[in-house]
């Protein structure tokens, strides 16, 4: 039986306290190793980080989940025997069976990431909001499409050392999956996606933050496609 301990879950945390005890306990199942970093929340989170048994990383303050995932990247790289990385979301969200998937491709095929895709098979679970902006995410990035990448804003990544020691995410916020995008094309990484499932419950869609976040993705990605 595998024991995964080459592999560092990096999961982003802010105001996750209902949840994240849970999820963090469910994850340790498969994967022993697994670092949270506790981005300025509020909240009990840190606490439910621990009791869930996870490293945790504190920013005094909330930084944005770019800046969670760097953080979470750089300490994930710095532990021994460390060679396979995922970002995964706090809020139960993502699948340790999609995380198993993605890992077999990345250590069995020629590529250095595997990106989560959303948009395979049927899609009407998925809140119209996030499948318009998503969409059009797409239709506005050139690299994006060049990449072949159809949901580049999934936060279920799954990536090699490589990726890992050459990763510098500098946009904070939800401007860091164009970024990350950016690092693909530019550093030459190879990438694939993998069709993911996402868990959209009860707890993660009352947090209502779909519109705000989907506005900001497409202004990032507005002002990111007239750089360039």
């Amino acid at each position: 039986m595998t024991d995964w301990s080459e592999v560092w879950l990096v999961v982003p945390v802010y105001n996750e306290g209902q949840v994240i005890a849970d999820v963090v306990r469910h994850a340790r199942q498969t994967f022993p190793n697994i670092v949270c970093v506790d981005d300025g929340s509020r909240d009990d989170s840190a606490a439910g980080i621990r009791a869930g048994g996870a490293h945790l990383v504190r920013h005094p303050v909330n930084l944005g989940q770019g800046a969670a995932i760097q953080t979470g990247v750089e300490y994930a790289r710095s532990q021994p025997g460390a060679e396979y990385f995922v970002t995964f979301d706090a809020d139960g969200q993502h699948r340790v069976e999609d995380v198993l998937s993605m890992l077999e491709r990345l250590r069995s095929e020629p590529v250095d990431i595997v990106v989560g895709t959303r948009f395979h098979g049927q899609v009407d679970h998925i809140p119209w909001i996030k499948r318009f902006v998503l969409k059009t995410v797409v239709k506005l990035s050139r690299r994006t499409r060049k990449l072949g990448l159809t949901d580049a804003h999934n936060g279920l990544r799954v990536f090699n050392r490589t990726v890992a020691e050459q990763m510098n995410i500098t946009l904070n916020g939800m401007g860091h999956a164009s970024e990350i995008v950016e690092m693909i094309d530019r550093r030459k990484w190879r990438v694939v996606e993998e069709p993911v499932t996402i868990l959209y419950t009860e707890y993660s869609m009352a947090k209502g933050q779909s519109l705000i976040n989907g506005v900001n993705i497409l202004f990032d990605t507005m002002l990111k496609s007239k750089a360039h």
